[in-house]
């Protein structure tokens, strides 16, 4: 009786563990192994169109699996690297632009990848809390605006006919003008603090490094005050008189920083 009911058990639990293990396989299906490339690629279009792009991701991962050594394979990398960027995984799309560089040296959509580079690096934030404040891009680290630089400058000087191009030379005029904006927000931030020698560095280095921008003129002002506070009256004046003779209407001269408004951070 005893073995009896103990068979009785262990064939439930055979059942149960059969049922199980189906579960598992349907779960893990694949249900788009029947799928053609271009079916997969529809589908995978789908998901960018809606927005999904974390679903989209992994069909085009398939998709560049599949369709390997042809140009849909080619286009698969590309999307996949433009859906990390709309998915805020940065990181992912500059490594999957990188890989299809290096894969592809001769495509013709390198100038493509060449932009979408620079605009991933143009558009790194702060994370969930760039959405609640105004800080500037001449607020932040410069290591990503530099990166952006540098692969739209790769894009205009190989690819000048690029459709690519214009925009990003634009980006590029903005860059440049943050970089500037950037030395003069840390040259104010040594003065401010007394630090002047320190402010008299990072004021020279905006108006050396960066010419025909608008952030020469607070820059030569700082440097003006911090000359000031220094006791250079010959480097002081100097530097007023070039202040007076390419800014003669400078509101620094007669309101100083009150020409400002205060940073996003500044909350008393």
């Amino acid at each position: 009786m005893v073995r009896a009911k103990l068979s009785v058990v262990y064939a439930a639990a055979v059942g149960i563990a059969m049922l199980a293990l189906a579960g598992c396989a349907t779960s893990n299906e694949d249900k788009t192994a029947g799928m053609s490339t271009s079916a997969l690629y529809a589908e995978a279009r789908d998901e960018m169109a809606s927005g999904q792009w974390e679903k989209a991701v992994p069909l085009l991962e398939k998709l560049e699996a599949r369709a390997a050594g042809t140009a849909l394979a080619e286009q698969a990398q590309l999307d996949k690297a433009y859906a990390h960027y709309k998915a805020t995984e940065h990181a992912q799309a500059i490594a999957t632009i990188e890989r299809f560089m290096k894969l592809h040296p001769a495509s013709p959509a390198l100038d493509y990848a060449l932009y979408l580079k620079g605009l991933v690096n143009f558009n790194e934030d702060l994370g969930i809390l760039s959405s609640f404040t105004r800080q500037d891009l001449a607020e932040r680290d410069q290591k990503a605006a530099k990166e952006s630089f540098e692969s739209f400058k790769e894009l205009t000087l190989r690819f000048p006919e690029s459709r690519y191009a214009s925009d990003a030379s634009k980006r590029m005029d903005y860059i440049v003008s943050s970089l500037a904006q950037y030395e003069v927000h840390v040259a104010r931030y040594y003065f401010k603090r007394g630090a002047y020698l320190a402010a008299v560095n990072r004021a020279q280095t905006a108006i050396n490094d960066y010419r025909n921008v608008a952030a020469t003129e607070e820059a030569l002002f700082v440097l003006y005050k911090a000359y000031e506070a220094l006791d250079l009256a010959q480097l002081r004046d100097d530097t007023k008189r070039i202040l007076d003779t390419n800014y003669p209407a400078s509101p620094y001269l007669t309101k100083g920083w009150q020409t400002k408004s205060d940073p996003w951070w500044k909350v008393w």
